[in-house]
């Protein structure tokens, strides 16, 4: 009696630490209760151990319940393992499940690994999933862009003014590494500006601007991209400017400048070459005086050798007063050399 009375406190204690321990393993197993009472009472069977092991993985065990209680109901079997490994690689599950039911019911073949990689890819599958069942409207040139229109000029000069409505579906099966909606709009653009550009006058667009959407759906502009165009309408088409008639005018003013430019050239030129014609001239002159220095030196040398009279003198004297005088009728200035 004495011994039991001995060891009591310890027992007591032990019986209090036992119950602490119990309770914190029943409050925290509690948790999960709920969750797997939810999932079998569904049909959608999660192991309670599995559960308490998610905690342990850092996965929303909550999240996983939920998606594979709604992925069993839509008949759709999705097994916990699936969902924890697509959690764990930073994927939307929700997403995903939701996408799936979508498309099982528009009877849309998309399977798990399909929108699982799709997801991952950082599309948004639920989203894809509804475009292809409802398929969306993409405004060319788009509103967020800084152009309100495309613009193109006619075979005739004529800027026309156009704006289209592309209609298109996703492509589930394009949807990874397909090109994105800014591609559509800039191809869809380039196809209206070809089209328009080809058109021998702007009446022609005018009259029938169907040609342009028949012209452009033509050339398979979806291909690569993670869309189906199933239309291109023309929503409107103005007349703008007169670019062919501008482009000859400033051609005009361009050949005048040019031509311009030539004929100052060619009168730079010309008073170029007066001066240095006058240049000659002078230095010519200037040859003659320096010749005509030298008559009076040869003179006397001919007068000391014998071989120039004195009559011969006077003669010649007589012929440059006869051609002084000559040149005085005339009106020209004696001793000046005709042009």
């Amino acid at each position: 009696m004495n011994s039991f009375i001995a060891f009591s406190p310890w027992l007591l204690g032990g019986i209090i630490i036992g119950g602490i321990f119990l309770l914190i393993i029943v409050a925290f197993a509690f948790q999960y209760i709920g969750l797997y009472l939810q999932a079998w009472v569904s049909g959608a069977k999660v192991g309670f151990i599995d559960l308490i092991m998610m905690r342990f993985r850092k996965v929303n065990a909550k999240s996983v319940v939920i998606n594979r209680i709604s992925g069993k109901k839509a008949g759709i079997e999705i097994s916990t393992d699936q969902l924890e490994a697509h959690y764990l690689a930073g994927g939307r599950i929700t997403n995903v499940v939701r996408a799936m039911i979508a498309a099982d019911k528009a009877r849309i073949d998309l399977l798990w690994e399909t929108a699982t990689a799709i997801d991952l890819a950082g599309r948004d599958i639920l989203e894809a999933v509804r475009t292809s069942v409802d398929p969306k409207v993409i405004d060319c040139p788009s509103d967020g862009g800084g152009k309100r229109t495309i613009d193109a000029v006619a075979g005739d000069g004529i800027q026309l003014r156009a704006r289209a409505r592309v209609t298109v579906r996703t492509n589930i099966a394009r949807l990874v590494g397909g090109a994105t909606e800014e591609t559509i709009i800039a191809r869809v653009g380039e196809g209206i500006i070809s089209t328009i550009g080809s058109a021998t006058t702007h009446l022609k667009v005018l009259e029938n601007p169907d040609n342009i959407s028949k012209t452009v759906l033509a050339k398979g502009l979806d291909a690569g991209t993670a869309f189906e165009i199933l239309s291109i309408d023309i929503a409107d088409v103005d007349v703008g400017e007169n670019i062919g008639a501008t482009l000859q005018a400033h051609q005009a003013e361009a050949d005048k400048a040019r031509f311009q430019a030539e004929a100052e050239k060619r009168r730079a030129m010309a008073i170029a070459q007066e001066a240095e014609y006058r240049a000659d001239e002078q230095k010519n002159r200037a040859l003659v005086v320096l010749a005509e220095a030298d008559v009076p030196k040869a003179m006397a040398e001919a007068f000391r050798k014998g071989n120039f009279g004195v009559m011969d003198y006077y003669n010649m004297k007589n012929v440059i007063s006869d051609t002084d005088m000559r040149a005085s009728i005339a009106g020209e200035t004696p001793g000046t050399p005709k042009d």
